[in-house]
């Protein structure tokens, strides 16, 4: 364990990246050490203040001081960084995360650049470098950054990668279940997940426009999307047992996913909820609600749990699941900085719950 550690912030400008400053800035094992603040280094352009960017953050703790800087190693090193958050695009991550480790810095990468263990789920990135002797081998370094799944590997990691948003959401609801072999896969799983405009990131496009989003609910990426991959490897699950078709809320953040299952035996409501509640023990950021009561976007978002609740037919062999969380915390920041947690071995909830 490790009290005090200098982290730093590649991609604090964006949505996610706000939303980890501020997290990091609050966290209690880090007062006194302020995350180091990185941006591109562009010809002309020197440090911008971090407030300037991110006028909410302003605060009576000095985070009017504070910078962001353009991003360099030597930086990295003179300020003795430990762990190095990668806000960036995946094909930035993908550069900068070997030299990173090479350096001897520890990295959590909000990208899916190192999320997927298997070269086909990758191949819906394109990434360049795939297949190179470098990519390989840290490919092998990566844990998936999901506590609930996988805590005692992320501890000793050097490279974690940080789930997506869709992903958590509708892993945290199935895994106990998938994992106590209830699911009826012949019959396939159906997940359906909405989303805010938030999950789409920062920069706009069409399809985020006021105008195209506002008054409206869309469907998209339909048996392409890229966090598909996410949840094969994860639930062990073959691409014909789950169909996954992510939607469009016309709100700012937070996802809801509804996830349907058919089960091989009867079960009782008694029976699921225990079997949530004795995966989620150790788990304090996932709230189970009590049947029949269900998640709702609005009882998340702006926190870093993860709700989920289900009701069960009176058949007792089909399942509906609500999962909600917020996208930008539970879905990104907010998991990353639960990650931290983890690898010092800090309180898992801290400085976030």
């Amino acid at each position: 364990m490790k009290d005090k550690v200098q982290t730093a912030v590649m991609g604090v400008t964006g949505y996610a990246g706000a939303e980890l400053a501020r997290l990091l800035l609050h966290h209690p094992r880090l007062a006194g050490a302020p995350p180091v603040f990185l941006g591109r280094a562009e010809a002309g352009h020197g440090a911008v203040p971090l407030t300037e960017v991110h006028p909410q953050l302003m605060d009576n703790n000095g985070s009017v001081g504070l910078k962001i800087e353009p991003f360099s190693w030597d930086l990295l090193k003179e300020r003795g960084v430990d762990v190095l958050f990668l806000a960036t695009p995946h094909e930035q991550s993908r550069e900068w995360a070997p030299e990173a480790l090479e350096q001897g810095i520890r990295v959590i990468d909000l990208s899916a650049a190192w999320r997927l263990t298997e070269a086909g789920n990758r191949a819906v990135y394109k990434f360049e470098d795939e297949g190179s002797a470098v990519a390989t081998a840290v490919q092998t370094k990566s844990v998936y950054g999901m506590p609930e799944l996988h805590r005692t590997e992320i501890r000793d990691a050097q490279l974690v990668a940080n789930p997506g948003c869709y992903a958590t959401s509708v892993i945290l609801a199935l895994k106990p279940l998938v994992a106590a072999g209830w699911v009826d896969l012949n019959r396939g799983i159906v997940s359906d997940s909405k989303s805010g405009v938030s999950g789409a990131g920062k920069a706009p496009t069409a399809k985020t426009h006021f105008m195209y989003a506002a008054d409206n609910l869309s469907a998209y990426g339909v048996f392409t999307h890229r966090h598909t991959g996410e949840l094969l490897e994860q639930l062990e699950l073959a691409s014909d047992q789950i169909v996954f078709t992510p939607h469009l809320l016309p709100i700012p953040r937070g996802i809801l996913s509804t996830t349907y299952v058919w089960f091989k035996e009867t079960k009782t409501p008694q029976e699921i909820e225990a079997c949530y509640r004795s995966y989620f023990a150790e788990s304090p950021l996932v709230r189970i609600f009590p049947t029949p009561q269900l998640p709702q976007i609005q009882y998340s978002v702006r926190t870093n749990y993860c709700d989920i609740g289900f009701q069960l037919d009176k058949g007792g062999r089909r399942c509906v699941i609500v999962s909600c969380l917020d996208n930008l915390l539970k879905g990104a920041a907010g998991q990353a900085v639960q990650n931290l947690n983890v690898m010092y071995g800090w309180k898992e909830s801290e400085g976030l719950a």
